[in-house]
Parts: C-alpha cells; sequence; structure tokens
C-alpha cells in the first residue's frame, strides 16, 4: 500500500483529503505544519507528499527546502490558493501543484501520474 504524508493546517482539509486518499486504496499520514510533516516523513518514509504553502510554524516552502536538503527523491505536490506561483514551484523543485479549492479527482490524478495506483 502507497503511503501519503498530507501537510496541511485546516483540519477539514485534511480529513477530506485523508478520507478520499484511503477510500482508493492509499494510506495517509497527517501533520498540520511544515515542522511536524518533516517529523512525520522521517519516521513514516511517505511515497508521496502533499503540502500546504501558508501554514504556522513552518510553511510549505520551508518544508520543501528542508526537504531537498536532504536529498530524498519524495514526489511533493503543493495545495495553493495563490495562482501566480508556478515559475517559484518549479525552482524549488516542486513535482507537481494543485489549486485550491480542488476537486479530490484532480488530485488523485496527480497522485496516480507520479506513485502509480496502489
Amino acid at each position: 500500500m502507497k503511503k501519503i504524508l498530507i501537510i496541511d493546517d485546516e483540519p477539514h482539509i485534511i480529513k477530506m483529503v485523508k478520507s478520499r486518499l484511503e477510500a482508493n486504496g492509499y494510506e495517509v499520514v497527517t501533520a498540520f505544519n511544515g515542522k511536524e510533516g518533516l517529523d512525520k516523513m522521517h519516521q513514516e518514509n511517505p511515497d508521496l507528499i502533499i503540502v500546504d504553502i501558508l501554514m504556522p510554524i513552518m510553511d510549505g516552502y520551508t518544508f520543501v527546502r528542508e526537504l531537498k536538503k536532504e536529498e530524498k527523491e519524495i514526489p511533493v505536490i503543493v495545495l495553493t490558493a495563490n495562482t501566480g506561483m508556478t515559475d517559484l514551484f518549479d525552482g524549488e523543485g516542486v513535482t507537481d501543484h494543485i489549486y485550491k479549492p480542488f476537486k479530490t479527482e484532480e488530485l488523485l490524478e496527480k497522485i496516480r501520474k507520479h506513485i502509480g495506483e496502489d
């Protein structure tokens, strides 16, 4: 079973995405900020990470930069409401992005594209 780490400070987003991913056969681990996300990443070794950008304690950009320092080859999908940041995502080495609000089917398509189905 493929494992996905979701990092977002909005509990309703985590709950919605987690339930849809689990219904599609993925194991899901969650964190509410980038610092907690780094800890969970080390503990859980996810196959893919979904991360929000605007969060307290450690934002999504800092999380991605810290992840890249470790040279882990984990696909990262960024969730954001800011549609003007595509170039910045590419420069940071983000695998893909999806704009809020989003349809879970669109997110599932991106996940399948990067890690396949379980």
